[in-house]
């Protein structure tokens, strides 16, 4: 990785397992916390400078019966992922399930004043938050095989490995998430990355493939 700016990744989960976030400064782990609310995740950013934030939850609610664009498109490559619903019947839910999308709107909400959501407007122009996908990103990066979630384990810790990042502190699967969601923070200071959405449902951003795949 050529860029040596300060970047965070944070995986979401629910109340019980909570957030993770880990900020890279080039390709060196400089901060690793779980389960800290969304206010001192922020202030960790801010005190290390962090310029984008890549985090592994919906950014937006789904709008009427139509699922979100983006999850569409990444369908279309045999990337799947949880449907998002819309937060009317995430609320109505009684399984608990929808949890950790609510925890993942609460990071937005208190990352935005600060780290604005990436629209897709232009080039990215100081600090950002967007959202991202691990097993997208693993799919675009992974040099040896086809990405498989049976296998995440090892071949998510792969694509770090690959990108220099020494990922034997991250103790769980959901550092090492929270770690390719900072990794793809890397690839969109760069302008390498490929862009599923649309400004109604919002995007997911994910590296371009190791192929030489244009930004889209």
């Amino acid at each position: 990785m050529k860029s040596e700016r300060v970047v965070a990744g944070i995986d979401i989960g629910g109340d019980r397992k909570g957030n993770h976030l880990v900020i890279l400064r080039g390709t060196e782990i400089v901060c690793n916390i779980s389960k800290e609310p969304p206010a001192h995740m922020l202030e960790k950013c801010l005190q290390f400078e962090v310029a984008a934030v890549g985090i592994d939850a919906p950014c937006l609610w789904r709008i009427g019966e139509a699922g979100r664009q983006a999850e569409k498109e990444l369908a279309r490559q045999r990337i799947f992922s949880f449907a998002t619903p819309t937060r009317e019947l995430a609320l109505a839910s009684q399984s608990g399930f929808y949890e950790w999308m609510f925890n993942g709107e609460r990071v937005y909400q208190a990352f935005a004043s600060h780290f604005p959501l990436f629209t897709h407007r232009g080039e990215v122009n100081g600090r950002v938050c967007f959202e991202t996908f691990p097993h997208a990103i693993t799919t675009a990066l992974l040099k040896t095989e086809a990405a498989s979630a049976k296998k995440k384990r090892t071949q998510r810790r792969e694509v770090l490995k690959d990108a220099g990042i020494e990922a034997a502190s991250l103790r769980s699967i959901d550092e090492v998430d929270a770690a390719l969601c900072a990794l793809s923070a890397h690839y969109l200071q760069e302008g390498k990355v490929v862009t599923y959405g649309d400004e109604l449902g919002g995007f997911i951003v994910v590296p371009a493939q190791l192929d030489g795949s244009r930004t889209k």
